[in-house]
Parts: structure tokens; sequence; C-alpha cells
């Protein structure tokens, strides 16, 4: 009659649900859409490996890397212009008694291209080079005044102005100028980064476009060191891609990914590998949500549609099983789950009856 009580006291117990890190394999695995729950239970194996290869690559698309240089020397609405004039005459149009030359410093030209000069009138600027810009006025000029000569200077470049920003050096707006029309040179021109460069992802928006590279991608491929164009707006950040680990592992925390890609082994092991006295080797899980493309792929099925609940498998167990869990690679926002093993909560629930009689039997003993 004592061991069925204590039986009985031990189903009683388990029923009532004890504390534990999470839900057991079990339960995962009851929870798949073929059992009525949310979400497709997929056992890794090579293919599904091959299947779920899919990374999200950083890169800039091809309207940002079609998009030619900025003219250093281009004049653009908001631009300051000075102009020097010299006039083959004593009693010239613009010059001072005494003088042959006249200096107009400060011409800023207006939100639609323009600028004024005395006797010339009003004329276009932007879309001109300076020494273009120089031959116009020359020619409103000699009209009326014999052979003048003019030169055309610009002072600053605002027209033509790009924001950096975030982990650099010297943040601030820099203008496009003849040295720094590159992605790369406007970096040097801010100081360069003020953070690991391994871990540096450079951002730019351009309009409604966005587009990102790796620093050290963008030192390793001309691709990537895209032409600048007035108003793009550069941000500079450390990668916050990351994975969460959870249940019977060595720590449960949010781990960054790095700028390598990891396996699910490596994965483990950042968090200090598996419980020995805890984790269930059979029920390492990938938890992830999977664009309908990798989704489709991975389940063999043309038949889903949009993002899908997919709770990958890795048993250790298996002979081949350390081999899938080194190939299956990690992505941002992925939760590695690792279950109990049954022998744990069976230990659990046996100590929760134990208990007060090993505490009576010490007080007895104490007396």
């Amino acid at each position: 009659m004592g061991q069925i009580a204590v039986i009985g006291a031990v189903v009683f117990v388990s029923a009532c649900g004890l504390p534990r890190s999470g839900p057991t394999r079990g339960q995962i695995l009851d929870g798949s859409i073929e059992k009525g729950g949310s979400s497709h239970v997929v056992m890794v194996d090579d293919r599904v490996n091959r299947a779920a290869s899919y990374s999200p690559a950083y890169g800039f698309g091809s309207d940002f890397q079609a998009a030619g240089q900025v003219g250093a020397d281009e004049v653009r609405p908001g631009d300051v212009l000075g102009l020097s004039i010299w006039e083959n005459v004593d009693d010239g149009l613009l010059a001072s008694m005494g003088s042959s030359s006249t200096q107009l410093q400060q011409l800023q030209v207006d939100s639609q291209g323009y600028i004024f000069v005395p006797y010339a009138g009003r004329i276009r600027a932007a879309g001109n080079s300076p020494d273009e810009l120089r031959r116009i006025i020359t020619q409103k000029l000699e009209t009326q005044t014999p052979d003048p000569q003019v030169t055309v200077t610009r002072i600053a470049g605002d027209g033509a102005t790009v924001s950096v920003m975030g982990k650099v050096n010297g943040q601030g707006v820099f203008p496009i100028e003849r040295p720094t029309r590159t992605l790369s040179a406007m970096l040097s021109k801010a100081g360069g980064v003020s953070i690991e460069p391994e871990v540096a992802v450079v951002t730019v928006k351009r309009g409604g476009a966005t587009g990102k590279v790796w620093l050290r991608d963008l030192y390793s491929s001309s691709r990537n060191d895209i032409a600048l164009r007035p108003g793009d707006i550069i941000l500079v950040e450390e990668d916050q891609r990351s994975f969460t680990a959870l249940g019977a592992l060595g720590g449960q925390t949010k781990v960054p990914l790095g700028n390598e890609q990891i396996s699910a082994i490596e994965a483990v092991a950042m968090v200090g590998g598996l419980l020995t006295a805890l984790a269930d080797p059979k029920g390492v899980f990938v938890l992830r949500d999977e664009p309908q493309s990798v989704a489709r792929a991975v389940l063999g099925r043309s038949d889903v549609y949009g993002t899908q609940r997919i709770a990958y498998v890795l048993d250790l167990t298996k002979p081949d099983g350390m081999f899938m869990a080194r190939d299956f690679t990690i992505r941002d926002g992925d939760t590695v789950y690792v279950t109990e093993a049954p022998m744990v909560q069976w230990t659990k629930t046996l100590n929760v009856i134990l208990a007060p009689v090993n505490q009576i039997r010490t007080t007895e003993s104490g007396f």
C-alpha cells in the first residue's frame, strides 16, 4: 500500500505541475499544425539545412550602385559663389574709380538655381561648372564692356551635402567635394568609425530607399563604395543582430551574432553548452519565422502563404545529429531553446514528495 500511495502522490504532483524552464519536447511537437497547433515542426536533415540556408545579406541595390558621381565642380542651389571681373577700360561698368577689377563675393545661388550679376542680369548657375558659368557671364558682359575677364569660384558647397552621424569620430554635414564623392572617402572625412570595424554597419538613406553594408565589405569591394548624392544620410552603428537562448542551457540570454555566421552548435556553445543534469539532447529547437519562399522550400510545399512559424528540431543523439547542428545556420531573431530531459521532471516530483519525509527523519534523529 505504501508504494501505491507514493506512486499516486507522484502522479498527483506531476499533474499539478512543477517549475521548469519551458515546454517539454512533447508539448512542442504536439503544437504542430498537423496536430491543430500554429507552427510547423521540422526535423533537421541535410535537405532542410540546404533549404534553410538563406541568410539576408547586407548590400546596396542597383539604384545605389548605378548612380554616377556628382561633379565636384557642379554648381547647385544653395552654393555660395565668388566672382572677380576685370574690365579693359579705365572707367568700367562695375569697377570703382581708379580700379580695373570688381569683386562680387557671397553670391548665393537661389532655390531655383539663379544668381544676379549687375549688367549681366539673372543668370542660371545651377547645373554649370564654375568654368561654364564664367563663359556665360563673360558673354553677357562683353556686349557692354570691351574684353571683360571673369573668374568664378565656389566658396561653399552647401547645395551638395550629406549628413554623417552615428558611431563616427566627427558627426556633421559635409559638402560633396572632389576628394569626398564616394562613401569611403566621406567616412574618412568624418574621422572614421569610433567602434570596432568588425561590427560596424554603414547605412545610407537616399530619399525613400535604404541600403546597408558591413564596413569591412565596403573596403573589400569597390562595388560597395557607392557614389554619394546630395541629401544622402549616412549612419554608422554597431551590428544589432542577435539570437535568444532559453531552456536547459548554461545561460539564458540575448546573444549578439557578431559579424560572422554561426551554427546552431556554436550558438549552444556560446551560452555554456547543454546543462548535463537538465538538458534533453533530443530536444534542441530553433524557433523562427520563415519568409514564404524559404518556408515552401523547407516544407516541400507550394500551398503555404506568407511568413510561417517553424520549429526546427535538432536531435543531438543521432549519429549525424552533431553534424546537422554544425551545418544549421542561426539567423537574426532566432530563439534557441533546449528542453529538459523527461527524467528531470520525474526527479523534481520525487523530491517534492520525499522532502517532508526526509525533514521528519532529520528532526527525529535530532532527538
